[in-house]
């Protein structure tokens, strides 16, 4: 088994990494929360995969275990979904000293963790990622939230969770499609602050490698959350993309996933930033052919100055100014600030 602790400022917790951990994951979760009451929340994707076995895991275990499915997609990251979940906490007569456990993607792990954090005022959740992009990225680090009509993760907490189990094997089921979205931010890692971590991409074979990967992705978001629990300075850094890509994402009314997004705004900003000079020359197209391996597309439809419109709402914007984050050379990093009706400059095709 594969361990790291993370040490934020609010919570200290470990992140447990071992193929087969769901069929024994009660034996973890004992000893971290105070509850005796598990509510499961999953998605219809991942209800007919896991839930059972994650259950049966608690009830063997002594838990007495609930469980709310949603329907799978970005479409139910919303408050309405949590409200939902609040019914079910509430109709089985949940407590502060119960607790949630979130079981699937990034979606699953945002609105449960959400819940948790306002439920009652906060009760424990567990974080157990079944994605590629959850397992490297948003399981860790204890931002949750909803989407809004005006943009992504607009309403939401920070709050972390009592731990986090990741077990490589659900990687099994994951689409093609799915777990290249796991790649794009898997390729953000390497391009803000591990350039050997980018170049053992380009030069192995992932799936072969792929604990290894999640493992190094993790100590760099470890690192950055220890450092900057609430993003006040360096886990900006994290954001690499994300500017652009939650534009995209948002303008595509969602069919655009998460992690493919990330892509296309990770190399729309490199190339404008090549021609700033900003960024070393050639760093673009090292980005362009790494996703290429990892099968995402980051050509855009979208107008480049329709990108950034949309992007003034974007969550790390302060008054008329915009913290975006660049890259000096692959694993090097940096925050600049443009006023938000610059934007389009730090943009190209």
């Amino acid at each position: 088994m594969k361990k790291l602790i993370v040490e934020a400022m609010s919570a200290t917790y470990e992140i447990l990494i071992e193929r087969g951990v769901l069929s024994n994951c009660a034996s973890f979760i004992a000893p971290v929360v105070r509850g005796k009451r598990a509510l499961i929340i999953t998605d219809t994707n991942v209800a007919p995969l896991y839930l059972e076995k994650v259950k049966a895991s608690l009830t063997k275990g002594g838990f007495e275990t609930y469980s709310h499915i949603f329907t799978a997609g970005e479409q139910s990251k919303h408050l309405t979904t949590v409200a939902e979940i609040y019914d079910t906490l509430a109709e089985n007569e949940f407590t502060r000293k119960d607790f949630i456990v979130a079981l699937g993607g990034g979606v699953c792990g945002d609105i449960s963790g959400f819940a948790a954090a306002s439920y009652m005022r906060g009760i424990d959740f567990v974080q157990i990622p079944t994605t590629l992009l959850s397992q490297v990225d948003s399981s860790v680090g204890g931002k949750t939230g909803v989407d809004t009509k005006y943009g992504k993760n607009l309403v939401g907490a920070f709050y972390q969770p009592k731990l986090v189990l990741i077990d490589p094997d659900t990687l099994n089921t994951l689409s093609d499609h799915y777990f290249a979205d796991g790649m794009g931010e898997i390729i953000k890692y390497g391009c803000i602050r591990n350039a050997e971590l980018f170049s053992t991409l380009e030069n192995v074979d992932i799936n072969e490698n792929i604990e290894d990967i999640i493992l190094e992705c993790l100590k760099i978001k470890r690192d950055v959350v220890n450092e900057d629990e609430r993003e006040g300075g360096i886990r900006m850094i994290l954001n690499f993309g994300h500017t652009a890509g939650h534009s995209v994402e948002k303008l595509s009314e969602f069919t655009l996933s998460h992690g493919e997004c990330v892509a296309k705004g990770m190399v729309m900003i490199v190339k404008a930033s090549e021609k700033l000079g900003l960024t070393e020359n050639g760093t673009a197209d090292r980005i362009v052919k790494l996703c290429e391996k990892c099968g995402l597309d980051t050509s855009t439809d979208f107008e480049l100055d329709v990108i950034a419109e949309n992007a003034k709402n974007d969550k790390k914007g302060s008054g008329s100014d915009l913290n975006i984050i660049l890259i000096s050379k692959i694993g090097s990093s940096f925050i600049h600030t443009v006023n938000k009706n610059d934007f389009a400059l730090y943009l190209s095709k």
